[in-house]
């Protein structure tokens, strides 16, 4: 059972372009919950057969027929799935685990996770998956206004991170012209944005702004280019509206987020109202939970379910990130629920100082604010009894009073997140850059 509906454009009160929203994501919530859990039973009947991994789990609440899943109520009695038990599984039954639906002579491509929390997952696609994957990401074009007509640059090297082969695959489906940035130096790539006059920049948040300082340096002007759409996954930067702020200057376009995993899928989208990511709800089932009680929560660990990846699916899988809900039909006529401000960040990644949680994501809004600022890093060290944050800067080198940023900065941090950072600003290109995932927080402390 695919989601195969029509695309209709639709365009919503102060709407600059038409947006396109399809049926799917234009049905009510009793509508699209039954379309869901007609998808989920569509795939049991192949996983409870053949799929050793959730056989195993779903038969602990009896759970043999995809017929006994008749309401919400009764999928929320499967237990849930952590990335702990995926490890332990590819572990145990080298290299791929026992999360098998198909014979591996289905299967046509394998990606990983980033390892960034840690062993990296391998994770297959078959044919219909990876069709699936490319669809997916269409509702991603489709919310940020991209069409056929679109030049798409994807500005990384295509190593065995999904996210940007899906991306590929989606642009192929929106018939977009695609232009890949492989192999490619920093300034190579911002020459080839406008000797190709692309319209769509697809990169890491992070990468987005090193491109823009790459290209004033070299006294490129990209802010008259012909981007005019900028979209970012990988960290939660293009959710946070200091980043986005930047990203939009920089390159003078609009920029979008876009959530997603390599074991999940292409999950999420911001549209042009930028009034939150939409949960992709004709593709998967999302809940957020208390991370400590598993109950139901506005605000918590997300856990998603796919309903297009039959070959090695993931079904209730705590995510590890923390989303606060948001719900009501959003100003482009989607009815999916969407997250306030995108990923606020990963459940593992708190920092607890001096007995106030932060997340990075919040320390990177504020120096983000700062336009002089050009990188940074942030580490906790614990002196004595004391935890102490030392923030390091980069300034733009045209700053005349770098002192002044380095107090500005530390009152903003005392009055927005609550705790004394010691600033120190460092010179141009002592930070590393990223193209990918960024590293920018280190706890160095033994005992978070």
């Amino acid at each position: 059972m695919h989601n195969n509906v029509t695309i209709e454009s639709w365009c919503g009160e102060g709407c600059s372009r038409n947006i396109f929203v399809s049926k799917t994501e234009s049905l009510d919530r009793d509508k699209l919950e039954e379309y869901q859990l007609a998808k989920f039973r569509n795939m049991l009947g192949s996983i409870l057969e053949t799929n050793l991994f959730y056989r195993k789990k779903l038969e602990t609440v009896g759970l043999r027929n995809p017929a006994d899943i008749q309401t919400l109520s009764d999928y929320r009695q499967i237990p849930f799935t952590t990335k702990d038990q995926l490890s332990a599984d590819q572990s145990a039954f080298p290299p791929y685990g026992t999360n098998l639906t198909f014979v591996p002579s289905e299967y046509i491509r394998v990606h990983q996770t980033s390892g960034t929390t840690g062993a990296p997952l391998r994770w297959l696609d078959d044919a219909e998956s990876w069709t699936w994957w490319g669809r997916c990401w269409t509702s991603v074009y489709h919310a940020a206004g991209v069409t056929s007509n679109d030049r798409i640059f994807f500005a990384f090297s295509f190593g065995p991170f999904i996210g940007f082969w899906s991306a590929h695959e989606g642009a192929s489906q929106v018939g977009a012209l695609s232009i890949p940035g492989g192999g490619m130096s920093s300034l190579q790539r911002v020459q080839a944005i406008c000797s190709n006059k692309i319209t769509v920049l697809v990169c890491t948040p992070t990468y987005a702004l090193h491109l823009g300082e790459v290209a004033q340096s070299e006294g490129i002007n990209i802010v008259d280019s012909d981007v005019r759409v900028t979209i970012h996954a990988g960290e939660p930067g293009a959710s946070l509206p200091s980043t986005k702020k930047q990203i939009e200057t920089i390159w003078g376009a609009q920029c979008y987020d876009h959530t997603g995993a390599t074991e999940v899928g292409a999950w999420g989208f911001e549209c042009e109202f930028q009034a939150g990511v939409h949960l992709n709800e004709g593709e998967f089932i999302c809940e957020v939970i208390d991370p400590e009680t598993g109950d139901p929560a506005e605000e918590g660990e997300l856990v998603i379910t796919n309903l297009g990846r039959i070959g090695m699916p993931i079904i209730r899988y705590r995510s590890g990130d923390q989303v606060r809900l948001k719900t009501g039909v959003c100003p482009c006529g989607r009815q999916f629920h969407r997250l306030d401000s995108g990923i606020i960040g990963r459940i593992d990644d708190i920092l607890i100082v001096r007995g106030v949680n932060i997340y990075p994501s919040a320390i990177e809004n504020v120096l983000r604010s700062f336009p002089q600022i050009i990188e940074f890093a942030v580490d906790v060290h614990r002196q004595g009894a004391l935890d102490e944050v030392e923030v390091r800067l980069e300034i733009n080198e045209l700053e005349e009073s770098p002192g002044q940023i380095v107090e500005e900065v530390k009152k903003t941090c005392r009055q927005n997140l609550g705790v004394r950072v010691d600033v120190k600003v460092v010179g141009l290109g002592q930070l590393p850059r990223f193209e990918l995932k960024s590293r920018r927080f280190t706890d160095h402390r033994i005992n978070k």
